[in-house]
């Protein structure tokens, strides 16, 4: 986990909405979302299947059409039209790891040509014999042998398949790496290899994280700070131990609740928190993001924002 000397905004997503659809039935992904990540952290986005998290990754590096809003990388607007240059900056300086490493390699080609395809692109290179050099590094960086460029996808294990994922992105030599749940379709005891991995490698090269994820447990061994997503809209948003330690949002507690307890006795006394929110009184007073104090915000009405406060207070 990264320290922040200095709280650079690196990232600015403002306000976004992403719909999906024709004009006569459209479909809101994302609703008024908002965060900044700073250089050099890791920022973590949680949330259950379905919540957007994976729709707003994508809306960053420009996959998803963003609808309203806009996202700005160091300051400069990256969503909407951009010219041909400020796309080939985002293509360069942000890159992503993607959730199923069996589906998001191309089994058609080489490990070589798959993580040298951006250099092509980009022409990042020198020459041929910089290109080989540069995937070699690549290659190194996530501990896998330099002969291994020759061989196709389908010859590796899941694990070594997300490290090729993961040399791909190394090898643009970005600012920020979009990890879209880059373990959940891993075997347990190949993720926290691929976690130090990502940790080690955020030491070595000053990587900034946004890191996407559905369990709880695994985003605070690698987070600074985290924000919890529910369908579409960010509910709360803290540092990483102050989530853990004083959720206040009945989402967050819910999704808390649920993490399995590696102590039996623990496991069969704990009660798990189902959060509805047909339980709240939002008809006639609508939530609001507030920061109910400093560095922790939550989406709350004004009865929620009382009952936050005396939470805090009793703590």
């Amino acid at each position: 986990m990264s320290e922040r000397k200095e709280r650079k905004k690196l990232l600015e997503v403002k306000n976004i909405k992403v719909e999906f659809g024709s004009k006569k039935k459209k479909f809101t992904a994302i609703d008024g979302v908002s965060f900044d990540i700073y250089e050099g952290e890791t920022f973590g986005l949680v949330g259950e299947s379905g919540s957007g998290k994976t729709t707003i990754g994508r809306a960053i590096i420009r996959i998803n059409e963003v609808t309203d809003g806009e996202i700005l990388y160091d300051g400069e607007r990256i969503s909407g039209n951009i010219t041909q240059e400020m796309d080939h900056k985002v293509i360069e300086n942000i890159q992503m790891i993607f959730q199923d490493p069996m589906a998001s390699l191309n089994e058609r080609a080489k490990v070589d040509y798959i993580i040298s395809e951006g250099i092509y692109n980009l022409h990042k290179h020198k020459d041929e014999e910089d290109r080989k050099r540069m995937v070699e590094q690549a290659l190194l960086d996530v501990g896998l042998l330099p002969e291994f460029a020759s061989r196709f996808p389908h010859e590796f294990s899941g694990g070594q398949r997300q490290r090729i994922g993961i040399a791909r992105a190394l090898v643009m030599e970005p600012k920020l790496i979009i990890a879209d749940e880059p373990i959940s379709a891993l075997d347990v005891s190949i993720r926290a290899q691929v976690l130090n991995l990502l940790s080690e490698l955020q030491k070595k090269k000053g990587f900034t994280y946004l890191f996407i994820a559905h369990d709880l447990s695994i985003v605070r061994f690698i987070s600074d700070r985290v924000a919890v997503i529910h369908k579409g809209k960010i509910v709360e948003l803290a540092e990483t131990e102050k989530l853990y330690e004083h959720p206040l949002h009945p989402y967050t507690r819910a999704l808390l609740s649920a993490i399995p307890q590696p102590d039996p006795a623990i496991e069969r006394q704990k009660t798990i928190e189902v959060y509805d929110p047909a339980c709240h009184h939002y008809e006639t007073d609508r939530p609001q993001w507030v920061e109910i104090e400093e560095g922790h915000y939550v989406l709350a009405n004004q009865e929620e924002q009382e009952t936050y406060k005396e939470m805090l207070r009793q703590t």
